[in-house]
């Protein structure tokens, strides 16, 4: 079976019922296999065949699902593109692939591409149903790029099976059902937007109700209409969400869950969610494990807030020194990754491939350590250690305590290089409106709580810090910051 024999047999269960509910028009599941059915024809008679891959441009909307769905009946790859990368960016990515088919939505441009409106929706209504296709549970279906903040960015190869693993961990941590309702607002470009919550839920029989982007008031009005049980808010979202005076318990009120990730979340900001009564669950993991490899489970959410729970149902975690070898409880180190839900390894580039994986592990690049219950605590990732004096400084533990002075409103710590100490920790934030800030009131805060070799020898002021779609803040570019400061008007709160 593929991920489109999901939908077909969820269509004989429940044919009628709302499989996608997207820009006021429901989608049921067995309108949604004939869309598949009929996509796959629509590719194959554009000469797609199994291991070919076919690339989408846009914003989020159901035709990405099919198109999905339809490459894993035939054995081809699916590859969502980054719509806020730039077009020369999306060159690179396109000669890298070099897809068969590039399909695009409108108001987005690209040589060569479809583009997805009426014509194509009559191309797709008269295409050959495909109902079986060579496409098998070992090929890999998903090429979806890494964000990529230096270099070259690397296409991780998820295969039909990773996805199906994925979903299986995915609900084993919502308790996933298919009487859920799930709201989604990151992009599906993105695994966290793909993996975490839709694609479970339609192997679930779920509804998923798909806005086109993140909105707030496109998701307060879902909130109040479709009543949602669950969704995935990274934290810009959530801050995006209580800037808004609807935030409470009552706006909040359908939700059984709300499930975070892709950054060290705040602790003031999971108890802010808690005091609504809503559990945050957080997820751990990477475009590389599908993501999910470890998670909190809703009973444990007010229980340990910050941890990111326990090894996925079908995942395995270990914690290892740069030796190798696994650490104790308590202690720091390299957080490696194995499960079924693991890439193959990164597209047409086996040197990167095999440093991925020790052993058979995956090498995640991220510090963590295991407390005695054998929850897992994500402490920083390893390029991100700051060596200063022979001691290492976690810059997430730095910021985690400089977020909590009053006039900071965003910071990231970084190392900057020294003759003497070999790096200096340099902290790079943006002040809450009206607030000032200087390094020596910073260093009065930190006295007390960081030893004093943690704390930050300078601090730089920006009016933003850098990030990537998913929230997460991108250390390249703040440290490019440094290198190469803004004018000085920029530097002013």
């Amino acid at each position: 079976m593929t991920p489109a024999d999901w939908i077909d047999r969820h269509s004989a269960f429940q044919p009628t019922k709302t499989a996608i509910r997207f820009d006021g028009r429901d989608t049921s599941y067995a309108a949604l296999a004939t869309l598949i059915a009929r996509t796959a024809g629509w590719l194959r008679s554009r000469g797609v065949e199994r291991g070919d891959r076919v690339a989408w441009l846009g914003l989020n909307r159901p035709e990405i699902l099919a198109l999905l769905f339809a490459c894993a009946r035939l054995g081809a790859m699916f590859v969502p593109l980054n719509w806020r990368l730039a077009p020369r960016e999306h060159e690179a990515l396109i000669a890298d692939c070099r897809p068969k088919v590039i399909l695009v939505e409108p108001g987005f441009a690209m040589p060569g591409a479809v583009v997805v409106g009426e014509g194509y929706e009559a191309a797709i209504a008269g295409a050959e149903a495909v109902a079986e296709g060579p496409g098998e549970a070992g090929d890999a279906l998903l090429l979806c790029y890494t964000s990529g903040t230096t270099g070259k960015a690397k296409g991780a190869l998820l295969s039909q099976n990773a996805l199906l693993v994925n979903a299986l961990n995915a609900t084993h941590m919502h308790d996933l059902t298919s009487a859920d309702v799930v709201l989604t607002t990151l992009p599906m470009f993105h695994v966290g937007g793909l993996n975490i919550q839709t694609l479970p839920a339609l192997h679930a029989g779920a509804t998923v109700v798909l806005q086109a982007r993140f909105d707030p008031a496109a998701t307060y009005a879902s909130l109040e209409v479709d009543r949602p049980t669950l969704t995935v808010l990274v934290p810009t979202q959530l801050h995006a969400l209580m800037a808004d005076a609807r935030w409470g318990r009552e706006a909040l009120a359908s939700l059984r869950a709300i499930a975070t990730g892709s950054t060290i979340v705040p602790a003031a900001l999971i108890d802010r969610v808690h005091q609504t009564g809503v559990p945050v669950i957080q997820i751990y993991g990477s475009t590389e494990t599908a993501p999910i490899a470890a998670y909190q489970r809703i009973a444990d959410a007010f229980a340990k807030p910050g941890s990111t729970g326990k090894a996925g149902l079908h995942s395995a975690i270990r914690i290892v020194d740069d030796a190798g070898r696994d650490v104790q409880s308590g202690t720091l180190g390299e957080i490696l990754v194995q499960g079924g839900h693991v890439m193959s390894g990164y597209w047409n580039d086996p040197a990167a491939s095999r440093a991925a994986f020790h052993d058979d592990w995956f090498r995640t690049g991220d510090i963590g350590c295991f407390d005695a219950d054998g929850d897992l605590w994500v402490r920083d990732r390893k390029k991100d250690i700051i060596v200063s004096g022979g001691e290492n400084i976690a810059s997430a533990e730095v910021e985690a305590t400089i977020a909590e002075h009053p006039a900071i409103g965003e910071c990231a710590v970084v190392g900057k290089p020294d003759a003497y100490w070999g790096e200096i920790a340099v902290a790079v934030v943006a002040l809450r409106k009206g607030a000032r800030l200087d390094a020596a009131e910073l260093a009065a805060f930190c006295e007390g709580r960081l030893a004093h070799y943690k704390r930050p020898r300078e601090v730089v002021i920006v009016p933003a810090l850098p990030r990537n779609v998913m929230g997460k803040v991108v250390k390249d570019e703040v440290r490019r910051l440094l290198r190469e400061p803004p004018p000085a008007a920029a530097l002013r709160a």
